[in-house]
């Protein structure tokens, strides 16, 4: 029997192969329904940690910044995306709502980044792995799906559709630094190689 630390299964059909580390710049992909698995890049640790750092940076800002301008017959108002998240919270029972939709697109998309930096500087810097990273990677990726950045701009943009025929719309500076975000976190989940951290950090 195969030594299990040699196996890898595809998270999408759970089609299960025998390892072989591709060269950096090379992929390893499922023959069965093309989901990559396997694909290192050379200084792509250094790459989203300073992806990680600029999301974080990019998010305090966007909160406090305003994100966009509405004026409709002389009268203006301008919103923040703590305002967007928090927009049902004066009702008590939709309190539970707008604190979800918060953490869905400011504070899961930073904790997402911290977790990668916590996880790997040290081994950036070829040092051995701070107490809990595994378990700080294991949860970074279980909030992945929960992370709904682009979500967020996806439906500020239906809503700037319908809305821009009926008053006046202006991007706030919160607005150009998340999308910036959205981009930058497409960034990140593109250079990490799963399978090369999981690697590491049980060596």
């Amino acid at each position: 029997m195969r030594d299990l630390a040699s196996l890898i299964a595809c998270p999408k059909c759970d089609a299960v192969y025998h390892v072989e580390d591709p060269d950096a710049g090379e992929r390893a992909v499922c023959a069965r329904c093309h989901t990559v698995l396997i694909a290192p890049r050379k200084r792509a640790g250094k790459q989203i940690i300073a992806i990680a750092l600029a999301v974080v940076v990019l998010v305090i800002s966007a909160t406090i910044f305003p994100f966009l301008s509405v004026q409709v017959a002389g009268v203006s108002h301008k919103s923040s995306i703590i305002d967007a998240a928090l927009a049902f919270s004066g009702s008590p029972l939709l309190v539970v709502l707008s604190l979800a939709v918060a953490a869905l697109i400011v504070f899961f998309p930073v904790l997402r980044a911290l977790l990668a930096i916590y996880v790997l500087t040290p081994l950036v810097l070829d040092r051995p792995a701070f107490p809990g990273a595994i378990r700080a990677f294991r949860v970074s990726e279980a909030l992945r799906p929960w992370s709904m950045a682009e979500i967020f701009a996806i439906g500020c943009a239906v809503a700037l559709v319908k809305v821009a025929d009926l008053a006046q719309v202006e991007f706030g500076p919160a607005f150009w630094m998340f999308s910036a975000l959205v981009v930058l976190m497409i960034l990140q989940d593109s250079f990490m190689c799963r399978y090369s951290v999981w690697k590491s950090l049980e060596t």
